[in-house]
């Protein structure tokens, strides 16, 4: 049986679920036995109420062993100072990862386990001797994100790619910026929860919540960070107000990955519903109550390196979809309404969607079904297998 340590930039009961949760489950679908590291914080703590709940929830999680989750899967919150890169910050959290990490495996009885890694930082931050077989995913541009120390993460980030065994990434650009320092580099772009989406489906009317059938139909939906470093804030207004009589819906916190977010832009359309954060069990549901869904995303050096994992959840759910032509995304124009970020495109796509054009139903869930996380962790590990 194997053992993975998983070194991730989200913690484990963060709402909104990623690549490192999901992966951590897949990995024990696979056999391993897993190691969740909760996030070790890149960004120095800002004057926030979140990063306040964030720092308190640390300190008491952080004097506890590694705590069960599931058969084979624990979870570890390190007692790190978020940001400590440098001088006595960097020394603590040297310090404290190893004894702390060493006491956890030792624990567990994990022996010479793999480390797989989204954390840009980590070779400044642990010995990467201590495993037999390093993995770095890298999942989006973290130092493009609000408030990041963009010139350490982005030197550390090469030094990272040098040094592990193996680099996965998940966006085109991402390969093109990593490519001449790993090693090995292999694509894979995001996938989605393929089953647990796809029971949206299966939902009948009455079960759709209370909160989103109280909005009048077409609901256009959006699930996800409600941030404005990713989201193109007056594209929604625009394309709200262009179209009165539709209702666009947000499901998910707002200002997740930046300290300050001002949504009043948002706000002052009567057809915009910020519903908030929702249990991840319930998405499918609100996704039954969607004519479509669609990523109104800006078009930046952030944006244009990352993957976003709704495409796929959309699809899954048998929904139409209408995105921002990233790059990412581009190859998959056979299954979606992908467009410029610009209210007249969207208001073409949004209308296709709505009027059942476009991509047929049958072509959207054939590629969702392509593109789940237990197919592609078995890829993945057979590449990670298969090296001498």
């Amino acid at each position: 049986m194997r053992d993975v340590v998983v070194l991730a930039t989200a913690d484990w009961d963060h709402p909104l679920w990623t690549n490192k949760q999901h992966v951590a489950m897949s990995l024990v679908d696979a056999g391993c036995r897993v190691l969740y590291l909760d996030s070790l914080g890149l960004r120095p703590a800002q004057a926030t109420g979140r990063d306040f709940r964030r720092i308190t929830k640390r300190l008491w999680r952080g004097l506890r062993p590694p705590r069960r989750v599931q058969r084979n899967l624990w979870v570890w919150s390190p007692l790190v100072l978020p940001g400590g890169s440098r001088g006595m910050g960097l020394w603590l959290n040297r310090f404290s990862l190893a004894v702390g990490l060493g006491v956890a495996l030792a624990l567990l009885g994990f022996r010479r386990p793999w480390l797989w890694t989204y954390n840009p930082v980590t070779a400044t931050l642990i010995n990467l001797k201590v495993f037999s077989r390093t993995i770095y995913h890298a999942v989006d541009a973290v130092h493009e994100q609000p408030c990041m120390p963009r010139a350490f993460i982005e030197s550390q980030e090469r030094r990272l790619c040098q040094n592990v065994d193996q680099v996965f990434v998940t966006s085109p650009q991402l390969e093109r910026q990593l490519s001449p320092y790993a090693r090995r580099i292999r694509f894979d772009p995001n996938v989605a929860d393929q089953d647990h989406f796809a029971s949206a489906m299966t939902v009948t009317q009455d079960a759709i919540p209370a909160d989103l059938a109280g909005i009048p139909e077409p609901r256009v939906g959006f699930i996800g960070a409600v941030s404005s470093y990713k989201l193109d804030f007056s594209l929604i207004a625009g394309v709200a107000r262009a179209h009165p009589a539709w209702n666009f819906v947000f499901i998910g916190p707002t200002g997740e990955g930046e300290p300050h977010t001002d949504t009043e832009l948002l706000k002052a359309e009567p057809n915009i519903y910020l519903l908030g954060q929702r249990p991840y069990s319930s998405l499918p549901r609100y996704c039954a109550g969607f004519v479509c869904g669609w990523l109104p995303l800006r078009i930046n050096p952030y944006t244009q390196a990352m993957f976003p994992m709704k495409f796929f959840e959309y699809l899954a759910a048998g929904l139409p979809v209408a995105a921002s032509a990233i790059d990412a995304l581009s190859q998959f124009s056979e299954a979606a309404w992908l467009c410029d970020p610009t209210v007249e495109a969207f208001n073409i796509a949004l209308r296709g969607c709505l009027a059942g054009e476009g991509p047929d139903r049958a072509t959207r869930l054939a590629l969702a079904y392509e593109h789940t996380y237990s197919a592609r962790t078995q890829r993945m590990l057979q590449t990670l297998e298969c090296m001498s």
